[in-house]
């Protein structure tokens, strides 16, 4: 039997311990921390019995992902939960863009804009499953849907900015203007309206839901699975070079391109090197969970009923606030995600008292304190919030790279969405998991299709192990 070694026991690390156990390999994963999960990590982190998600919060592209649903891994304990409008984005005026699973109930709450909105995402979204199946593979391999690709991609490469243009209404930029800055990057650039594209598209198709218990369900799950086909997780184990690694046929590392070069060293190819050298990282995340005492009192009933509220204003002041972000300058009103997870799944909260989750975008590395911009930005929307705040926890960049390696500088997407790096993560080459070392690959957010709890990026590497293990086999034979 062949054997595999896993580092890392986040959602990708455990999608690929999972595809090759399913093709029977023999599977082990080390897990440096002492809880599985990566970004799909959740806990008490203000009051006892709260629960809140460490980082992945929302997962239209989990729900939707072309590999995990093949899994059937509510029988592991996976349950979805679906809050009743998926996303809010307040203005000033009182009013909001909402987004819901419906695209006519959406379209229907946006007035004059509401058959554009159809126009940009009906198609998208009923095409959704054939889409993804093409852009969550590596950007090289031969199209499935060539059809469905070529209509998505004129709209992918426009700037945000130049797709906001599209809308004559504030309330709709703004609402897209948020969905865009999923992107973590400047609206201005090239390519910058794709991730706010296909998050909506998916929304459209299956809808913004939260894991029951906190998303650490999800790697829960596909741990449970791959414990009954014969794999193994160890926790506490830390992999810092390659003299750490135990023998195995092939090794995959759901790690980020700089943990790669620790780990590798001078094994790696001089071009592989250089290529995980120049890999820019994603400016960071600053954030605050909160325990509040009943609910947050937002202007908008919209913003009451919402899974999710992006919270930056216009579609302008989202746009400049990026822009100063991506600057390495803090703004003074940044963009903020709030998640009210618990409107879906009542078993994180304790009564009266909730856990609610936020963050800003700062810039890369930021070692200010950004606790009160998160709060004036949710009391600017939600006057008299501050009064229900029970207790905090904050993480900012350095405790976020503290909590988790691979978010260096508070880069929890795996590497800027910008120039050739949103297409080609995290170099350009036919097989980006490849590391050019005998039988290691790269499984992490960092390679092709990105960011997500969807574990694409683990699958699609475990299938270049799973090649790369039958040509050694024919090899030998």
């Amino acid at each position: 039997m062949s054997s595999a070694l896993v580092v890392g026991s986040g959602p990708n690390g455990l999608a690929a311990a999972v595809h090759l156990a399913r093709n029977g390999v023999e599977v082990r994963v080390l897990e440096a921390a002492d809880t599985i999960g990566g970004g799909t990590r959740s806990g008490e982190l203000t009051v006892p019995g709260l629960i809140h998600d460490h980082c992945s919060a929302f997962h239209p592209m989990g729900i939707g992902s072309p590999y995990l649903a093949t899994l059937g891994l509510e029988k592991y304990g996976l349950t979805w939960r679906w809050a009743e409008i998926d996303c809010a984005h307040p203005l000033d005026s009182g009013d909001a863009g909402a987004l819901h699973r419906s695209i006519e109930d959406t379209a229907a709450g946006l007035g004059v804009d509401g058959q554009r909105w159809r126009r940009m995402f009906g198609d998208l979204a009923d095409g959704f499953d054939a889409l993804a199946e093409d852009l969550m593979r590596p950007v090289l391999a031969f199209p499935r849907h060539p059809v469905r690709l070529a209509a998505f991609g004129p709209r992918a490469l426009l700037p945000a900015t130049v797709t906001a243009r599209w809308w004559r209404t504030e309330k709709a930029r703004a609402l897209f203007g948020g969905l865009a800055a999923h992107a973590y990057c400047r609206l201005d650039r090239p390519a910058t309206s794709a991730v706010g594209l296909m998050i909506t598209a998916a929304g459209h198709r299956y809808g913004w839901p939260v894991a029951e218990g906190g998303s650490r369900s999800i790697t829960d799950a596909l741990a449970a699975m791959l414990v009954e086909h014969g794999g193994t997780i160890e926790t506490g184990v830390r992999v810092r070079t390659s003299a750490d690694i135990p023998p195995a046929d092939v090794v995959l590392l759901d790690v980020a391109p700089a943990g790669a070069v620790r780990i590798l060293r001078d094994r790696l190819p001089a071009r592989v090197a250089r290529a995980y050298a120049r890999y820019r990282p994603a400016p960071g995340a600053y954030k605050v969970d909160f325990a509040i005492d009943g609910h947050v009192p937002w202007t908008n009933p919209d913003c009451r009923r919402a899974g999710t509220v992006h919270l930056g204003g216009d579609f302008a002041e989202i746009a400049a606030s990026e822009r100063l972000v991506g600057a390495g300058v803090m703004p003074r009103r940044p963009f903020v995600l709030i998640g009210q997870q618990y409107l879906a799944d009542p078993t994180r909260s304790r009564g009266d008292v909730h856990p609610l989750y936020a963050y800003a975008h700062v810039p890369h590395g930021y070692p200010g304190d950004a606790t009160e911009a998160v709060i004036a930005q949710i009391e600017r929307f939600a006057p008299g919030f501050r009064d229900r705040i029970i207790a905090t926890d904050v993480a900012g960049p350095a405790r976020l790279a503290e909590d988790n390696p691979n978010q260096a500088g508070g880069d929890i997407i795996g590497g800027a969405n910008s120039g050739p790096q949103v297409v080609f993560r995290p170099r350009t080459a036919r097989d980006p998991y490849d590391t050019g070392v005998e039988g290691t690959f790269l499984c992490s957010a960092s390679t092709p299709p990105g960011a997500g709890a969807h574990g694409m990026s683990g699958y699609n590497a475990a299938r270049s192990a799973l090649r790369h293990l039958r040509r050694a086999d024919r090899e030998r034979r």
